[in-house]
């Protein structure tokens, strides 16, 4: 096995406390080493050392040593690493014109990296600016990036976290073959799934410290797969809430409008749960956001207790922003990076309801406790905290603005299984009364039986499948839900070991 990379005894603090404590890890040409944990582990930290990127104020010691060449990137969250005022072609042209050639032939190599990531129509793609793509085509386009840029070694970030598992499944498919190729991976992960069928080695972190590594199979031994969904028993469903009446929705690009959502009709009752469910870029994402105000480029009607709603964020009322907030999938870019979380927090009461400072602050603590975040760790910045401890923090927010419809867009996508759980059994205490509605942006079907009362299946841009959870998980009738439901868990693609 040839070393492409490798980090030694690295040690990592911020304000004196050590994120990362003596942590050993060696990239291999060729060969996929998984690092794993819980949320809060250190494994992002380790990734990132490999770039020779640190958190701000980070004090660092120990051995990093890299290849000459570029070492490509793909962020659990690609957005941030996404230029939000260019579009997707001008972004990987800058890539490939490096390379050289003609503009055919540059195009060319973008548009075959795109279809390598999984993306099926690179030329729409290509047009639109990364805030128009879901959570899922953006990982895809920024893996692209990490294909274009022809590195010896790739650090995937949860790689697979918001896609579907059909999309996952050439996610993983992709990574083998970069693999085989040559390119040594580090892939950080909390999907067992496709770490037990992809990785050759598995690196096992906890509290900063590597606490176990092996071989994959000797490391997953004895741990379970992931259980096919299974639907919970509905409740009784209360008055309708809120309703979406012939809603046409569009992205505006260079070319004129492009249509991602028609003709949407559905309801949600107080109490209720409705799990939206599809293929990244299936416009999920798009109809929360036309339902929170976020997104106000469309026709129809988003109608709340019975009275139209206006459709953008600030032509709404403070009465009408309270009552319909939104958790993003990306809890770490909702939040202002150099302010305490639990002021952040506590801001939604005093903004939205008026509550006197010091009232919203021990509510937003009493709020952050029943989510397992203590007054120490709320009074840090976010960068301070893990993915799951943004989550919880993010979902704390929302409802101190005393919510009666909350839009969860894949708030459990690349949590670790605790994290994850913690999650689901908050969002389940939640629903135990019968005023909150929820709304349930997912590709975790599990997730979705788990907690909806009803299931949505959209696929470009249409509602193709609607109804009781039950039924669409052990009845399916549309080639797409069983598409879904058959690949989960996933199977995933044969690959040798390397040696």
């Amino acid at each position: 096995m040839t070393l492409v990379a490798h980090v030694r005894d690295l040690r990592v603090e911020i304000g004196g406390r050590a994120i990362v404590d003596g942590v050993t890890l060696a990239a291999h040409e060729g060969r996929i080493t998984a690092v794993i944990g819980p949320s809060g582990s250190g494994k992002t930290t380790t990734g990132l050392a490999l770039l020779g990127e640190y958190p701000a104020g980070a004090v660092v010691d120990g051995e990093v040593h890299t290849p000459s060449g570029p070492v490509g990137y793909i962020p659990q969250h690609p957005a941030s690493v996404l230029n939000p005022a260019r579009r997707v072609g001008a972004l990987l042209t800058d890539i490939t014109a490096r390379q050289g050639g003609s503009r055919r032939e540059r195009r060319s190599r973008v548009e075959q990296a795109l279809c390598l990531a999984q993306i099926p129509d690179p030329g729409a793609v290509l047009r639109r600016f990364p805030h128009q793509l879901s959570g899922g085509q953006q990982q895809r386009v920024v893996l692209a990036q990490a294909l274009l840029l022809g590195a010896r070694v790739i650090v995937a970030d949860e790689p697979t976290t918001g896609q579907d598992v059909l999309t996952k499944q050439g996610i993983v498919a992709e990574l083998a073959a970069v693999a085989a190729q040559g390119i040594a991976v580090i892939l950080l992960s909390h999907d067992l799934d496709v770490v037990r069928e992809l990785a050759d080695e598995v690196v096992v972190m906890r509290a900063g410290k590597v606490v176990d590594r092996g071989p994959a199979s000797a490391v997953l031994e004895g741990v379970a797969p992931e259980r096919p969904p299974v639907a919970r028993t509905p409740r009784p469903r209360g008055p309708k809430r809120l309703e979406t009446r012939e809603l046409t929705a569009w992205h505006r690009t260079a070319q004129g409008a492009v249509e991602v959502l028609s003709d949407i009709e559905v309801s949600l009752r107080a109490g209720e749960c409705l799990a939206l469910v599809g293929r990244s870029g299936s416009g999920k994402t798009t109809l929360g956001r036309c339902l929170a105000g976020l997104h106000h480029a469309y026709e129809g009607t988003v109608v709340l207790d019975g009275m139209p709603l206006p459709r953008s964020l600030r032509s709404r009322t403070r009465a009408e922003l309270s009552a319909v907030q939104y958790v993003f999938q990306d809890a770490k870019a909702a939040f202002d990076e150099h302010r305490p979380v639990l002021d952040q927090v506590a801001r939604s009461a005093v903004r939205l309801r008026r509550t006197a400072p010091g009232e919203a602050r021990r509510t937003a603590l009493s709020t952050l406790a029943a989510f397992g975040l203590t007054e120490s760790l709320a009074g840090r910045r976010p960068a301070e905290l893990s993915g799951g401890e943004l989550q919880r923090a993010a979902l704390a927010r929302a409802l101190l603005a005393g919510p009666h419809v909350l839009i969860c867009d894949e708030i459990t996508s690349g949590l670790d299984a605790t994290a994850r759980s913690t999650i689901l059994d908050s969002l389940a205490r939640l629903r135990e009364g019968d005023e909150l509605s929820l709304v349930f942006i997912t590709h975790d079907l599990a997730a979705a039986g788990v907690l909806a009362d009803r299931i949505a299946v959209l696929d470009r841009g249409r509602i193709v499948e609607l109804g009781p959870a039950g039924q669409m998980i052990e009845r399916p009738q549309h080639t797409i839900t069983k598409e879904l439901l058959s690949a989960s868990p996933m199977p995933l693609p044969d690959r040798a070991p390397t040696r």
